[in-house]
């Protein structure tokens, strides 16, 4: 079988779909992306999905989407040493056009939001610092949420309060204080959409890249100088995206705000499928 060349990320998908005893015929892959590698734009993520579901479509086989979601998860952790969560692929595989995506890891239920924008834009921009999370702090901060709930006798931060900080040593503590309130945060997002109250939603992403650089300590000088461009632009709010440590840069903009040079305009469509020939 001849699947992806020299890439160990497919490589390690394709021993995923093997070892689930997907029946897989000889393929050769061409891949081509739009995505920036390095950019924090869940990459990695995306071929992971688009390659698991084309081999299975080869296959003639099909697979749930979570269970499609934790075989991509396993082969990342495999081909690039990084203890990644489920919300990349998650979104990748679940996302729908015109809606955000929650999804309550407790349970692995992934429900759309209407995402009303009333004109106002969704943005990225890169921060120019190519983000290597393995090589990062976020195999740590994994480690460091991991020993607050064993000190906190709990299976997760989910169960966790902000009363609970005060039980920790630094840094477990101010970790878990980002984690309880990023999670009030997001409930107060969801809200924030259903009342079209988008000002509230740029005031989120502030509190949101603020907890994560203060109280999670994920962020760069390199961040930091591209949510201050934004911020000087005009953007409503912005906020570092997925793990932080390089990467790239949400930010909001009202509707007469030109979006600044350099900076991409982006709307949510549907999730990863696979398209009939």
């Amino acid at each position: 079988m001849v699947v992806g060349g020299e890439s160990p990320l497919v490589l390690a998908v394709a021993q995923e779909l093997r070892a689930a005893s997907c029946d897989m015929p000889d393929a050769e892959i061409a891949i081509s992306s739009t995505l920036g590698e390095g950019e924090g734009l869940s990459s990695s993520a995306a071929v992971g999905v688009a390659v698991a579901l084309a081999l299975l479509a080869l296959a003639g086989q099909s697979a749930g989407r979570v269970e499609v979601a934790r075989l991509c998860q396993r082969a990342e952790q495999r081909a690039l040493g990084t203890r990644s969560g489920l919300l990349d692929q998650l979104s990748s595989l679940c996302g729908s056009e015109g809606h955000a995506v929650l999804i309550d890891f407790r349970l692995l239920e992934v429900y759309p939001v209407p995402l009303r924008l009333r004109g106002w834009r969704l943005a990225v921009a890169s921060s120019g610092e190519r983000r290597e999370l393995a090589a990062s702090g976020y195999n740590q901060r994994r480690d460091e949420c991991e020993r607050a709930c064993e000190l906190l006798g709990i299976g997760s931060l989910r169960a966790a309060q902000l009363s609970d900080v005060d039980r920790l040593p630094e840094p477990l503590s101010r970790r878990v204080a980002h984690v309880v309130s990023e999670n009030e945060r997001v409930d107060l997002a969801v809200t924030a959409l259903g009342e079209a109250d988008l000002a509230e939603l740029g005031r989120l992403l502030d509190a949101s890249h603020a907890s994560l650089r203060d109280l999670y300590d994920a962020s760069t000088d390199a961040v930091e100088r591209t949510v201050a461009r934004l911020r000087d632009a005009g953007a409503a709010g912005a906020r570092m995206m997925g793990g932080g440590f390089g990467g790239s840069v949400l930010a909001l903009f009202e509707p007469d705000v030109e979006l600044p040079r350099g900076v991409r305009a982006v709307t949510p469509s549907s999730g990863a499928r696979v398209l009939a020939r």
